[in-house]
């Protein structure tokens, strides 16, 4: 499929309390890739992973400063991202940012333009909400993600190490 037909069949939307099911799954896949990428930096999953993850995204909707989109396609819902408007954190030695914290895509459509098209409306979300900067994290190892975010304008600015 080109991305110019996915762009017309997938529709980027709110998520809903509805959708809480799906995107705890999800939010356990984004678990597993991690703790496959480094078993000695990223947690497991466990059998309660997605219902703990679902209902952490679920109150993160009742979130005014929160954000959480949904890619669906028909009745399918593809992958999800989640950012929030967050104060200065002088552990990370940033000010006030949007911080998008999970960008993720089913696995089976993958390098469709889904992931492109779920970042640029959470960018669009947090530039609505009066982010003065956007960060985003994501795994060293993960070099399709860190391609996509290059691409949409994203740099390395921090690298974090792990001694495990």
């Amino acid at each position: 499929m080109t991305t110019a037909s996915i762009r017309s069949t997938v529709k980027i939307r709110p998520a809903t309390s509805a959708d809480a099911a799906v995107l705890g799954c999800f939010g356990a896949l984004l678990v597993e890739l991690h703790h496959e990428l480094d078993p000695a930096r990223f947690i497991a999953t466990m059998t309660n992973t997605p219902t703990k993850y679902a209902n952490f995204l679920e109150r993160e909707l009742n979130r005014a400063d929160a954000v959480v989109l949904v890619a669906q396609e028909d009745s399918m819902i593809l992958g999800y991202a989640y950012a929030a408007l967050e104060g200065a954190d002088y552990m990370s030695l940033r000010g006030p940012a949007g911080v998008i914290h999970d960008l993720f895509v089913d696995p089976a459509r993958r390098r469709e333009g889904v992931g492109r098209m779920l970042l640029d409306a959470v960018v669009v979300e947090m530039d609505m909400r009066g982010a003065e900067r956007i960060v985003l994290s994501t795994a060293y190892g993960n070099e399709a993600a860190r391609s996509l975010f290059a691409s949409l304008g994203f740099r390395p600015t921090m690298v974090e190490m792990t001694r495990a």
